[in-house]
C-alpha cells in the first residue's frame, strides 16, 4: 500500500495518555499541518513515527513497508527537529558533501540562499541560516516523507515565505507532515489539517471548526480567515 499510514499508536508518561489511539496518513503530494496547543504531544507524535520516541503501542507502515526502527525507516522517512542538529565548526558545503547523496547535492549547493554559506561554519550562521539549511538538507535526502517540526523557528518573514514556496513545489515528488507554533502559516500551507487536543487528533474540515474549540481567538479568525 502507497503512503505513509499511522495507526493504533498510543503514549503515556506516568499513567498520564499523551495519545490517544492515533490515526494518522500522508501521502505523495499533499501536505498535512499538524496544529495544537503547546504540550499537546505533536513533537513526541513526530518522534515516535521516525522512530527516535518510544511508544506503549504504534503501527507504522510507508510505501508497503512496516516501520518499527529509525533504521527501519531509511530513505522512507526523515525528520527535521525542533532544535539545531547539525554540527559545529564545519563549513556548510562539507556538511552538504556529508549528509546528502551525491545525486542531490548540487541543488543545495547551487541554491540561492545557500552559496554564500558554502564556506562558512555552522556555529557562524544566524538561526534563519541554520534553519534553511536544514530543511533542505532534510527535504533533499531520499525520504518520500518529511515531517517537519517548527521549520519557520528563527526565520524572517522573507525566510519563511521562502519556505512555503519551496514546500509547496517540492510537494509534487514528496509527502509532508508540518507542525509549527506559527500555526496561521501551516494552516494556509496545508492540503489538510488535523489537531491535537486532550491526545486525540481530529481533522478539520473547515478553519471555523478551530474557532469552536478555542484554538483560535475569534478576533484573529475574524481578521485572517473571514473569506475562508
Amino acid at each position: 500500500m502507497k503512503g505513509l499510514h499511522i495507526d493504533s499508536l498510543t503514549k503515556s508518561y506516568s499513567n498520564r495518555i499523551i495519545l490517544s489511539d492515533i490515526f494518522l496518513s500522508c501521502e505523495k503530494g499533499r501536505i498535512k499541518g499538524l496544529i495544537g496547543r503547546n504540550g499537546s504531544g505533536k513533537s513526541t507524535l513526530l518522534k515516535i513515527i521516525f522512530g527516535t520516541e518510544k511508544a506503549d503501542s504504534k503501527f507504522v507502515r510507508a510505501e508497503g513497508k512496516i516501520i518499527k526502527t529509525v533504521s527501519d525507516g531509511r530513505h522512507l522517512i526523515n525528520y527535521l527537529p525542533q532544535n539545531n542538529f547539525l554540527p559545529n565548526n564545519v563549513t556548510i558545503g562539507t556538511l552538504i558533501k556529508l549528509f546528502l547523496p551525491k545525486a542531490q547535492r548540487a541543488v543545495v549547493l547551487n541554491n540561492e540562499h545557500v552559496k554564500p554559506l558554502l564556506y562558512k561554519r555552522n556555529q557562524d550562521l544566524s538561526g534563519g541560516e541554520k534553519r534553511i539549511i536544514e530543511i533542505l538538507l532534510i527535504i533533499h535526502s531520499n525520504a518520500k516523507f518529511i515531517l517537519l517540526d517548527e521549520p519557520f523557528n528563527g526565520g524572517s518573514p522573507i525566510i519563511r515565505e521562502y519556505i512555503i514556496n519551496y514546500l509547496n513545489t517540492m510537494k509534487l515528488s514528496k509527502g509532508f507532515i508540518i507542525t509549527d507554533h506559527d500555526y496561521e502559516n501551516v494552516i494556509n500551507l496545508a492540503d489538510e489539517i488535523v489537531f491535537l487536543n486532550n491526545g486525540f487528533l481530529k481533522t478539520i474540515h473547515h478553519k471555523s471548526e478551530l474557532l469552536e474549540y478555542g484554538y483560535i481567538p475569534k478576533s484573529t479568525f475574524n481578521i485572517v480567515y473571514k473569506d475562508q
